[in-house]
C-alpha cells in the first residue's frame, strides 16, 4: 500500500495550461490560414485592378467597344500601370516604314522591336546576338533578299556563320508559302527582319497585351516552337527531374518575382527561362538563349561555341544554386562524351553517302527521294534529339526517340547504298 500521508498529485493546472497551448496553436493556425488568404485576395485584387478604368484617350475609349479584350488585357498589366499607353507602343509618324492609316493617325499594327528598344535597349541587343534573332530566319529562308545591313548583322553572330543545314531551305521553298504560313513562319519569323530595319517579335515570347512575367517564364510558352522530332525541348523538360519539379510544385514558385533576383526560395527547379535568361545566382539577365551554352547542339556535327569556355562557366553558376561542383563537372564530362558520340554516328551516315555522291547515284535536286529523307532524318531529328536529350536530362528521347532511330537509319541508309552500288536501285 502506498503512503496514506501522501499527496494526490495535481493534474488539473496541467491539464489547464496544455489546453491553453492548443488554444494558442490553434488560434495561430486559423492566423495564419487567414493571413494566406487575405495575401492571396489582396495579390488577386492587384492583378485585377485595371489601369485604364478611368481613361479617357480615345484609343482606349474606342477600343474598349471594339477590342474589349485587349484593353482589359493591358489594363491589367505592368507597362499600363507604369504609364504606358497605347500610342507609346503603336503611333508613329506618317512615313514610318510599315505605318498605317487610322483614325486621323498613323499606326504599326504590330509595333517592331525598333519601338521597344527605346526602353529596352539592352533586352533588343541581347536578342539581336542570339540564334532566336536573324539565324532563326535565314535557317528557313536563307540569305537571299536580305539588306547589307542585315547580312552583316547575321554573319556577325556566331550561329549565322555556323549554318551546316541549309536543307530547311528546300522544304521551306517545296512546301510553299500556302503550308510554311502556318508551319515554318509561326516559329522562326521570331527573327524576321522587320520593314524599319530592326529585327524579330517580341510577341512571339511576350504575348500581347498583358506582358506578364509568369507567361514569359513558364516553359509552355517555349513549347510554342520546342517541341517535335527536330527539337524537342518541351518533351524532354517535361520528363525530367526538372520538369516533374514543375509540373508537381510549379503552381507554389514565385512567377512574378522581380527579373534579376530570383533565388531558389522563388524557383525551388528551373525551367527554360531560368537555365536560358534569368537572371538567377551569379549569371545575369539575358536575351540571348545562347549565352549559356557550349555546343551547338542544333548542327548535324555539334561543335564548340567560340566563347564556350564562358558560356559554360555562366550556365554552371545557375546550376551551382542547387548542385555541388563535383556533380556539376561529372554532368559536363559524361554530356560532352555523350554528344561526341552522337556526332561518330552522323559521321557514319555522311560515310555511308559519301560514295553515292562521288558515283553520280544521287540526284542534285533535295528531297526527291526516299534516301533523301532518311539521311535529313538521322541527323536533323534524331542525332538533334539524342544531344538535347542527354544536356537536358530527358533518357528517353537520348534512348528510344534519338539514338535507337538513329542506328534504325544508319541500318536503311547501308542497305539502300548497298542496293544502289550494286546497281540494284532502291
Amino acid at each position: 500500500m502506498g503512503n496514506p500521508t501522501a499527496k494526490t498529485p495535481r493534474r488539473f493546472p496541467r491539464l489547464l495550461v496544455a489546453g491553453l497551448v492548443v488554444v494558442i496553436v490553434v488560434l495561430g493556425l486559423a492566423m495564419l490560414i487567414l493571413a494566406v488568404g487575405q495575401s492571396r485576395r489582396t495579390a488577386e485584387q492587384v492583378e485585377a485592378v485595371d489601369a485604364l478604368a478611368t481613361s479617357r484617350d480615345d484609343c482606349v475609349v474606342c477600343h474598349r467597344q471594339s477590342t474589349p479584350g485587349i484593353v482589359e488585357q493591358f489594363g491589367q498589366s505592368t507597362m499600363a500601370a507604369a504609364e504606358v499607353g497605347c500610342r507609346d507602343c503603336h503611333e508613329v509618324a506618317s512615313d514610318y516604314p510599315g505605318a498605317v492609316e487610322h483614325e486621323d493617325t498613323f499606326v504599326l499594327n504590330q509595333p517592331t522591336p525598333g519601338r521597344c528598344e527605346r526602353c529596352h535597349s539592352s533586352e533588343v541587343a541581347q536578342f539581336n546576338q542570339s540564334r532566336h534573332s536573324l539565324p532563326a530566319y535565314v535557317a528557313m529562308t536563307g540569305t537571299t533578299g536580305l539588306s547589307a545591313d542585315h547580312l552583316a548583322m547575321v554573319q556577325a553572330i556566331p550561329e549565322g556563320s555556323f549554318a551546316p543545314d541549309k536543307m530547311r531551305n528546300a522544304l521551306f521553298a517545296i512546301e510553299g508559302p500556302e503550308i510554311t504560313r502556318f508551319a515554318c513562319e509561326s516559329c522562326h519569323n521570331v527573327g524576321r527582319p522587320q520593314p524599319d530595319g530592326s529585327v524579330g517579335e517580341c510577341q512571339q515570347c511576350h504575348l500581347r497585351h498583358t506582358f506578364s512575367l509568369e507567361q514569359a517564364r513558364k516553359p509552355e510558352t517555349c513549347n510554342a516552337c520546342h517541341i517535335g522530332p527536330d527539337h524537342p525541348q518541351w518533351e524532354i523538360y517535361e520528363e525530367s527531374p526538372h520538369g516533374i519539379a514543375y509540373h508537381t510544385g510549379g503552381d507554389d514558385w514565385n512567377w512574378e518575382a522581380e527579373a534579376g533576383t530570383l533565388t531558389v526560395n522563388d524557383f525551388p527547379a528551373p525551367t527554360c527561362a531560368t537555365c536560358h535568361f534569368s537572371g538567377f545566382g551569379s549569371s545575369g539577365t539575358t536575351h540571348d538563349a545562347g549565352d549559356r551554352l557550349t555546343w551547338y547542339l542544333f548542327a548535324p556535327i555539334s561543335e564548340r561555341r567560340p566563347s564556350w569556355q564562358d558560356n559554360r562557366t555562366r550556365m554552371q553558376a545557375v546550376c551551382r544554386e542547387c548542385h555541388n561542383q563535383a556533380f556539376i563537372d561529372d554532368f559536363y564530362a559524361d554530356a560532352d562524351a555523350a554528344t561526341e558520340a552522337v556526332n561518330d554516328l552522323v559521321r557514319e551516315s555522311d560515310a555511308i553517302m559519301a560514295p553515292l555522291k562521288a558515283a553520280g547515284l544521287l540526284t542534285e535536286a533535295p528531297f526527291d527521294e526516299p534516301i533523301d529523307y532518311v539521311y535529313f532524318e538521322a541527323w536533323h531529328h534524331w542525332g538533334r534529339t539524342a544531344k538535347f536529350g542527354t544536356w537536358m536530362q530527358g533518357p528517353d528521347y537520348t534512348q528510344w526517340h534519338g539514338v535507337y532511330e538513329l542506328l534504325s537509319d544508319l541500318a536503311e541508309l547501308k542497305e539502300t547504298a548497298e542496293g544502289k552500288l550494286g546497281g540494284g536501285g532502291e
